[in-house]
């Protein structure tokens, strides 16, 4: 009873925030490809974010591009291993330690949507475009800014988070 118990106080339950993530993500993609043809910009705040459609056979900023194969299948063994581990760090993080759980959970709900399109199309699609006159930020994606959200809460609040739980490894 004992175990079951402290199963219950672990920070799993937070893969529930993954799930949605995966969930909007894979949602949002669904629609824009019915709706938008791609590489053409679709204003919705004008001179600063467009809908424009994008394909990424590579990672971050077309990284690896080039070489899609290559890119598909190291950014689809990235994905898992990263997302094992983080899962396994949720498990050992008590449930109620948000400042752990919560960026976790946003890393590991990007990484797996973005392995979804991998496995699916071979590239991740992209969408949201920022930019300013001439200067454009590469287009992303929901899950692209879960992982980004994330990783700058995990790395903000490993800095600069007060009273975390003592034991917490």
């Amino acid at each position: 009873m004992t175990a079951n118990l402290s199963m219950r106080h672990r920070g799993l339950i937070w893969l529930l925030l993954s799930a949605l993530v995966i969930v909007l993500d894979q949602f949002t993609k669904h629609v824009v490809l019915g709706v938008l043809q791609p590489f053409v910009p679709h204003p919705v705040i004008p001179g600063f974010l467009n809908w424009t459609l994008a394909f990424n056979t590579g990672a971050a900023f077309s990284f690896l591009a080039d070489h899609p194969e290559l890119a598909r299948w190291m950014f689809s063994v990235i994905a898992v291993v990263v997302s094992g581990v983080l899962a396994r760090w949720l498990a050992k993080t008590p449930r109620d330690d948000w400042r752990s759980a919560l960026p976790l959970a946003l890393v590991i709900g990007g990484a797996l949507g973005n392995l979804i399109d991998r496995l699916r199309f071979g590239h991740v699609t992209d969408f949201i475009q920022v930019y300013y006159q001439q200067w454009a930020f590469p287009a992303f994606n929901v899950a692209d800014s879960a992982i980004s959200v994330g990783a700058v809460l995990l790395v903000a609040f490993g800095l600069f988070g007060h009273g975390r739980h003592e034991g917490v490894k």
